[in-house]
């Protein structure tokens, strides 16, 4: 038996019983399990579940963007909570800062790869929710 963080003990899984429905565990899937693929996933899940990081992603996926057309594409975000999100998203990889030396300086966000990586996957979770949440049912 295997213990995962947060994720208490992971036990042998019966053979050809699976916790997602499919009809047999691949030795490789568990596997991975076993060696912390699931931490790697609450690191991941952390990161796109910031309040508005998903906003800013895709209004970089667009292209490089200014301070004020980031503003004007991300509708209800203060200026704060912007830069918060784009230091933060810096900070994960996510997000390149160029600073240039004018006056009055120049600042202009665009993605990284593994921020353009990250793009299709976020469209992917959006689409499994509308298909599978029912999402006018959910408080809040």
């Amino acid at each position: 038996m295997t213990l995962l963080p947060a994720f208490g003990h992971l036990p042998q899984p019966p053979p050809g019983e699976r916790l997602d429905g499919r009809s047999s565990w691949h030795a490789d899937e568990w596997e991975d399990l076993r060696r912390g693929a699931l931490p790697a996933t609450r690191r991941a899940l952390r990161i796109v579940t910031t309040r508005w990081m998903a906003d800013v992603l895709y209004v970089l996926a667009g292209g490089t963007k200014r301070n004020a057309e980031l503003m004007a594409g991300i509708r209800g975000i203060s200026q704060k909570m912007l830069i918060q999100t784009l230091r933060q998203m810096e900070r994960d990889g996510l997000v390149e800062r160029h600073v240039y030396a004018e006056v009055p300086p120049r600042v202009e966000y665009s993605l990284t790869d593994t921020g353009r990586a990250l793009v299709q996957p976020l469209l992917a979770l959006g689409r499994w929710a509308d298909s599978h949440l029912d999402l006018e049912a959910q408080p809040g």
